[in-house]
């Protein structure tokens, strides 16, 4: 697959979604980086916006499965990874695997369940892999995670670990529909009679792994590599950050680059295409110190400073 191929194999993934969910097109371009960049994507919105369907969608478009665990306080990591059980027949322990055994799967309000169960998600999350009781059992490929939290109802939630945070490619958020948007999702609501609409397969898991390696092929100047190492440092020097984009952050930010210029049919990346990705790819890395906390400081604010301070090179 090159890359106008990947581009157009993107569009009418987008198309698709669309076609079942009011969104921006940004917003999809958000989860569509989560999946050429081989990484996850963490959605915080309020209630009833509509992300479930959204990543249901996407899983179908993209042709494949999909499945859905709704964090509780009570979940066991065992809920999400899997378990051995007991066969009768064979008068021995089998492993029966979770809901994490699928191409893409919804963690739903992850922040609710406990950091043992949330950090069950971890080794699947960067290995491709889950590990019971010993025995290491490989997950599908592609493995997408896409999870979401709350930004209301804080209470009887749990923060999620650092560690986990920056797992994710990028944080986005889906938003409320406009005017228009809202009027067409009540016509859409009226003109049905399923619940749920559906979104008709575009590619399949072997279309999927190939458009995954689009993005290797995608050419970097070296200019850019020190300007994305510069917007990192400008995050750790900051004084309102106690915790600065770590390296594999850095890392991130150049395969959502790279990503994105995919998605804008070019076989090199721009420095618009850094900046385009720099918000949703580095500020949820960010830890503020408690005064920044206190002042009500936005992460994406420091990462405005850091783009506003940092020299943009000419390629």
């Amino acid at each position: 697959m090159d890359i106008d191929e990947a581009r157009d194999a993107c569009d009418a993934v987008s198309d698709a979604v669309l076609s079942a969910v009011i969104a921006d097109r940004s917003f999809l371009d958000h989860l569509l980086l989560g999946v050429l960049a081989r990484g996850h994507v963490l959605i915080e919105d309020v209630p009833g916006t509509g992300k479930t369907l959204t990543a249901r969608s996407v899983a179908r478009a993209l042709g494949l499965s999909f499945s859905r665990v709704q964090f509780t306080p009570d979940l066991l990591p065992s809920d999400v990874t899997g378990t051995h059980v007991f066969d009768e027949r064979e008068r021995a322990f089998e492993f029966q695997e979770g809901p994490v055994f699928a191409n893409v799967v919804l963690a739903d309000e992850i922040n609710r369940a406990p950091p043992k169960t949330q950090s069950a998600l971890l080794e699947a999350m960067e290995e491709r892999q889950v590990t019971v009781d010993g025995e290491t059992h490989p997950l599908p490929d592609p493995f997408v995670v896409i999870a979401t939290q709350n930004p209301v109802e804080q209470e009887g939630t749990f923060p999620l670990p650092e560690a986990q945070v920056d797992r994710f490619v990028a944080k986005t958020t889906l938003g409320y529909p406009d005017t228009e948007g809202e009027i067409e999702l009540l016509r859409r609501r009226a003109a049905r009679e399923r619940r749920s609409p559906d979104v008709e397969p575009v590619l399949d898991p072997d279309a999927v792994r190939a458009l995954r390696r689009v993005p290797e092929t995608v050419r970097v100047e070296e200019d850019l590599f020190a300007y994305m190492v510069a917007l990192a440092q400008a995050t750790r020097e900051d004084r309102r950050v106690r915790v600065g984009v770590s390296p594999r952050g850095t890392q991130r930010l150049f395969e959502a680059a790279r990503a994105h210029a995919v998605l804008g049919g070019r076989a090199f990346v721009t420095p618009d295409d850094v900046k385009r990705v720099a918000r949703p790819v580095l500020a949820h890395r960010l830890v503020l110190t408690p005064d920044a906390r206190v002042e009500d400081v936005e992460k994406s604010a420091v990462v405005e400073s850091a783009l506003d301070s940092t020299p943009v090179p000419t390629v």
